[in-house]
């Protein structure tokens, strides 16, 4: 379980991540939000490293999807 301030950051990053995308490309979003949740479940709590994932995470999801 993350606290408080960790879900914050984890909510911002991923409105920065996602706000190029629309709003019904839920699987585009919900592929970014996996990994950068992944990502904090490893330890990473960067904001510029869940950055890094986000940005990895968008650019490889399918093209259907952005």
């Amino acid at each position: 379980m993350f606290d408080t301030a960790t879900i914050a950051l984890l909510r911002a990053v991923l409105d920065e991540m996602c706000e190029s995308i629309l709003g019904r490309q839920i699987g585009a979003r919900t592929h970014v939000a996996s990994k950068i949740l992944e990502a904090a479940t490893r330890g990473e709590v960067s904001r510029e490293r869940l950055r890094s994932m986000g940005r990895d995470a968008l650019s490889q999801a399918p093209k259907m999807w952005r």
